[in-house]
């Protein structure tokens, strides 16, 4: 692997000569930028603002513009001159516990190689001290222009450096935090724990990029010319309601499939579900039955200009009226007594009840347009 930095690792008074290397790299898939009418490359050229030539490399050098626009010329040769101590030399501070450097601080990681026969022996030697310690070394060191906060720490049997960012440099998570309390119940916590279980751990080495992989075989498919683009189903972003409970519950049963396990996929997630007290709640129904039972309305007064035949008819419809509805709820009452866990006598007498019931009503009704009858004809004689 290429160096990209010479220099040496400041021990105390033991100094280690040094090779950088990076010990990462991307595999993401680059584009180029192309002219859509003709597929031609389209480039960024570097031209100079005052005479408006293009420049080459070579002729461009660093700068320092001011407030007031004007530009001081920078040199590589300026820069050297700068009396700082980790300009060539990665000058170990203190050696901390590891679980006390933020993960938010790390940036670019590289490996320390030994420079040389005689940097074997110093090398070892800082690697086994870090191994038994246990802790991690912080550093200074300046690379590519500016000076930087480091990292030691070992990786198999080489000392690796992560780049850190200063204190400063780590944004404070204001505004970012869920503004609205919210309370988590603890059967929700059980079911979360279950889905954590039940996912458990992976190994790294086994993770690969499958949208990288997607996308060469597009470009594959594309090159042979047996590209058909597939409609990509998209779900729906934000504003969606879920049930929380339900689904943690069915992310725990898919999770056991996966994975091959049995049982009924439930597990605690069902007793966790019954311990947040979420039961539907069923309101009865009102009987239209009950209707039925109300008594018809009294017929309103007659007064003295209405006719008295209109009157008589009246009466004797909400008789018929009347009639019906008491033989409708004696069926009725017939039909809940004959259903239950009424006795064969006790159902004897309601149906005795309702016979009784029905002959009264027949006896009312005959009697009452009777009365209907013979209240309208001694009318109609002394108008005449």
């Amino acid at each position: 692997m290429r160096s990209i930095w010479n220099g040496a690792i400041s021990f105390g008074l033991v100094s280690i000569p040094i090779k950088l290397v990076n010990a990462t790299e991307s595999h993401s898939i680059s584009f180029r930028q192309i002219h859509l009418a003709d597929g031609g490359r389209v480039r960024y050229r570097k031209v100079c603002e005052l005479d408006g030539e293009e420049v080459s490399a070579a002729e461009i050098g660093k700068g320092y513009e001011e407030a007031d626009g004007s530009v001081i010329p920078i040199t590589d040769e300026d820069l050297a001159q700068l009396p700082l101590a980790t300009a060539k030399t990665i000058e170990i501070m203190s050696f901390v516990p590891a679980d006390e450097i933020d993960p938010l601080q790390m940036d670019a990681a590289y490996y320390l190689a030994a420079n040389g026969a005689t940097a074997a022996k110093p090398y070892t030697l800082l690697r086994e001290a870090l191994k038994r310690s246990r802790k991690v070394a912080i550093a200074k060191f300046a690379l590519r222009g500016r000076e930087r906060l480091g990292m030691l720490r070992v990786v198999d049997d080489v000392i690796a450096m992560h780049g850190l960012l200063w204190p400063d440099e780590i944004r404070v998570p204001e505004g970012v935090a869920p503004d609205v309390e919210v309370t988590v119940r603890d059967a929700e916590l059980d079911l979360a724990d279950a889905l954590m279980a039940t996912l458990g751990e992976v190994e790294l080495a086994s993770l690969h990029d499958d949208y990288r992989d997607a996308v060469e075989a597009m470009i594959a498919a594309k090159a042979g010319g047996a590209f058909e683009p597939a409609e990509a189903t998209v779900e729906p972003a934000g504003g969606q309601v879920i049930d929380l409970m339900a689904a943690l519950e069915k992310s725990v049963r898919a999770a056991k499939a996966s994975r091959g396990e049995g049982g009924d996929g439930d597990g605690g997630a069902g007793e966790a579900g019954t311990a947040s007290g979420t039961e539907a709640e069923v309101t009865p129904m009102r009987r239209r039955g009950g209707a039925g039972r109300k008594t018809a309305a009294a017929p309103k007064a007659v007064g003295g200009k209405k006719s008295t035949a209109a009157s008589a008819k009246k009466t004797a419809a909400a008789a018929k009226t009347t009639s019906k509805k008491k033989s409708t709820t004696a069926k009725s009452t017939t039909a809940k007594a004959g259903t239950g866990k009424a006795t064969a006598a006790g159902s004897g007498t309601t149906k005795s009840t309702a016979a009784k019931s029905t002959s009264s009503a027949s006896t009312k009704k005959a009697g009452t347009a009777a009365g209907a009858k013979k209240a309208a004809t001694p009318r109609k004689r002394a108008s005449a």
